[in-house]
């Protein structure tokens, strides 16, 4: 398996070009509470850790691996998965720029899953230990990580719904949906934008096989609904989309 890979400063690199700056970040208003002081911001920049690089199909973290930070992504997208003890993986979600991840191993200090990048991507590592000495001093910061903590107790529920009573054209709907959802708040074409999951990979989540995914994006292009091309998909008809993806419609 592939490990993750370190950054080695050469010896004419300065240090702090290898730091994170919050506030010159593009993905910061995702990441931090809105508002935050330029003295509460300083700070929060002197316990962000090194940027890292993450090569694709290269792992982030194991399950198992002791807990230390969290990481906020940069760039790119990843995916956490577990594997099973017969050895067959189940993905448990994918993840894009301006989430964190690290957050299922706070409460044992050992990761639950494993999180490989699905293309190169980058992330800025957070010290748990000196995030948690923040939380005293700077209430909103607080504040803002119970409610992603909120969101992501919540995403899990909607999976759990996702894969417990809905149809198969109704999950991958939905599954479309929030990707369109989270690439609009990053400012991005909420119709059109690339998979970077495979499409087993995208059955494997929703509990569907392959040969399903490709069913379900074939008929979706006959009723006028998907443009489809390689990877890039573009929703033609998002208000039937958000109706199928509720239940409202059923694709024929």
């Amino acid at each position: 398996m592939s490990q993750p890979v370190a950054i080695t400063p050469s010896p004419n690199l300065n240090i702090s070009a290898l730091k994170a700056s919050c506030s010159a970040c593009s993905m910061h208003q995702l990441c931090l509470p809105m508002g935050l002081g330029e003295s509460d911001m300083t700070r929060l920049d002197d316990i962000i850790g090194r940027r890292r690089k993450i090569p694709k199909d290269t792992h982030l973290y194991r399950i198992g691996d002791h807990f230390t930070n969290l990481y906020a992504i940069r760039l790119g997208h990843f995916k956490t998965y577990q594997v099973s003890p017969s050895g067959e993986q189940q993905v448990t979600g994918f993840q894009m720029a301006g989430e964190l991840l690290g957050m299922d191993a706070i409460s044992t200090e050992h990761h639950h899953c494993d999180a490989m990048a699905l293309e190169d991507s980058e992330v800025c590592e957070i010290p748990f230990a000196r995030l948690e000495e923040l939380f005293g001093t700077i209430p909103s910061l607080l504040h803002h990580f119970h409610r992603m903590m909120s969101q992501e107790i919540t995403r899990e529920q909607n999976v759990m719904l996702l894969l417990g009573n809905m149809r198969a054209e109704q999950r991958f709907a939905a599954f479309l949906i929030n990707l369109s959802s989270r690439y609009s708040a990053r400012g991005y074409s909420s119709t059109t934008f690339q998979l970077r999951m495979s499409r087993e990979e995208i059955g494997n989540y929703l509990g569907l096989t392959i040969e399903s995914i490709s069913r379900l994006l074939s008929r979706l292009k006959k009723q006028g609904l998907l443009r489809v091309a390689n990877r890039e998909i573009e929703l033609l008809d998002i208000t039937r989309m958000r109706a199928m993806a509720a239940g409202t419609e059923v694709c024929d």
